[in-house]
């Protein structure tokens, strides 16, 4: 699907198959790939987090609030809050035993009314350049910082899932927790880990792109829940568990964001593009399901 999108627009813009763009298409995407990788792994142990765009929000609000007085440590500040949220999501989850979309369905409830109660419903804009260089210099020339973090992280994942205890076990309680459970896996420390991961995840989102964008306001996060669930399970992670991972999301986020640009430049509308990418989500998932294993990830 996305080398079809590739070819498809490359052949009806000029501008699509540039260095420029590409970066451009690079650049925009660093933040849903951030928000799909944190909802990654939640799904990977058949569970859901549906808190991650409204910790984007808090953790973003909460950076550029604390930029002004203490300059760039509100990044690291910033994370925390991120890493607070996923910990008590984690917990609540694993000891109360209760399920996880409605735990983090309410926690998206109190980090959204947070982030506006803390902002009174305004953005919060700062001027510090430092922050500002975290995400928007270059350190590499003509490779955006936001871009470089982007895929650090993400191969820092893709590590973590395939090559530490961590990841095969969270893989493990997504083919059978009860199985994981009876093979002597501390099932709990492995279930509020990845709620932790995620929350940590988040917050470096929310963070740079407070950085990115040198405000912070509530509804920032909004628009990435959706499309990151869509990107997870294009990338070919079963909403079953145990399927797929990080280093399959980034095709997702790709095809996503090939997606919305070759639209924006062959002057397609935004409603008209909530309904094309709405049939590519189906017809991705369709063309990526294993026929002789359907049932996995019905």
């Amino acid at each position: 699907m996305l080398f079809i999108l590739v070819a498809l627009f490359s052949f009806t813009s000029d501008v699509f198959a540039t260095y420029g763009n590409f970066m451009g298409i690079l650049k925009n995407s660093m933040i849903l790939l951030l928000v799909a990788l944190a909802g990654t792994f939640p799904i990977l142990q058949q569970s859901i987090d549906l808190s991650v765009a409204a910790l984007v929000g808090l953790t973003g609000v909460v950076t550029a609030m604390l930029v002004n007085q203490i300059g760039i440590l509100a990044i690291p500040v910033g994370i925390l809050v991120g890493v607070a949220a996923g910990t008590a999501n984690g917990v609540i989850f694993a000891k109360l035993k209760l399920p996880s979309f409605l735990v983090t369905l309410g926690t998206l409830s109190i980090a959204q009314g947070s982030a506006l109660l803390l902002t009174d419903g305004s953005s919060i804009p700062f001027r510090n350049e430092q922050a500002q260089w975290i995400a928007t210099g270059e350190l590499i020339p003509t490779v955006p910082n936001l871009v470089l973090w982007g895929l650090l992280i993400y191969a820092v994942t893709s590590f973590i899932a395939w090559k530490t205890s961590f990841g095969r076990y969270t893989y493990a309680l997504g083919e059978s927790e009860k199985v994981a459970d009876l093979s002597g896996v501390k099932v709990d420390r492995y279930k509020i880990g990845v709620f932790v991961l995620s929350g940590l995840l988040c917050g470096i989102a929310g963070a740079l792109l407070a950085a990115r964008i040198s405000s912070g306001q509530a509804t920032m996060g909004d628009g990435f829940l959706l499309p990151s669930i869509a990107a997870i399970v294009m990338g070919g992670t079963a909403l079953t568990g145990g399927v797929g991972g990080p280093h399959r999301t980034i095709i997702g986020v790709m095809v996503i964001q090939v997606l919305q640009n070759g639209l924006d430049l062959n002057g397609i509308g935004s409603f008209v593009q909530e309904i094309i990418l709405g049939f590519v989500v189906i017809g991705a998932v369709w063309m990526s399901l294993d026929r002789d294993k359907i049932d996995v990830v019905k």
